[in-house]
């Protein structure tokens, strides 16, 4: 850990002394630019247009920030936790995506129905879902419970997130045919019951999967 310590003070003052960052940077984009110059890659301009794997850093960062409060902590976390679900699970959204539908189907045929009819089955947040794993749609209690799935070896907890949030806004989404507003509204679903959206999701994946070790 005083290894890490070190090794985190000496790239960010390595940033700062190139002057990439400053006090006001945002911490998110502080923690990208560290990681892209442990990484070689740090671009020669500020101004540089982000990457899907920035985009995607920059959202668990974020996350992880309302988690952690130690900034040293944070980022190696943020790191681990960035090259874990890329190394794992990166192959495996376009078949989270068709387990999904199978699964919502499975507990409401009429609700993916009225989506396809609709037209907005194949226009939901797949990638705020499956790829930044629910980064800035759930708070950071409810947010946790996901990745610690997630980090056990699984990211089926996501499919049956997704399927959950669904199923208990049913009736706000039938109301919802617009494909841009539905998914506004799911982006950013209010959090006063997401606590008890992931335990039914976690029930859910029991249902359908037995007792879930490392399945994917």
């Amino acid at each position: 850990m005083v290894h890490r310590r070190e090794q985190y003070h000496d790239v960010h003052n390595a940033l700062e002394v190139i002057r990439f960052i400053d006090e006001s940077t945002p911490k998110n984009e502080v923690f990208l630019h560290m990681y892209h110059l442990e990484m070689g890659n740090l671009s020669h301009s500020q101004a540089y247009p982000l990457e899907s794997e920035d985009e995607l850093f920059l959202a668990i960062a974020s996350a992880m920030e309302d988690m952690i409060d130690d900034d040293v902590d944070c980022y190696w976390l943020i790191k681990s936790f960035v090259s874990h679900i890329e190394s794992k699970f990166r192959a495996s959204h376009i078949q989270m995506q068709k387990s999904f539908e199978h699964y919502l189907n499975l507990e409401d045929n009429r609700l993916v129905t009225h989506l396809k009819t609709g037209n907005t089955l194949d226009k939901l947040p797949y990638d705020l879902w499956f790829k930044k794993c629910f980064a800035g749609c759930l708070p950071a209690s409810s947010l946790q419970r996901v990745w610690d799935k997630l980090v056990s070896g699984s990211c089926k907890i996501l499919v049956f997130v997704a399927v959950e949030i669904l199923l208990t806004f049913k009736m706000k989404i039938m109301a919802l045919n617009n494909a841009d507003s539905l998914s506004k509204f799911l982006e950013k679903i209010p959090e006063d019951n997401t606590d008890a959206i992931v335990s039914k999701a976690i029930d859910l994946w029991h249902k359908h999967c037995g007792v879930p070790a490392h399945s994917v």
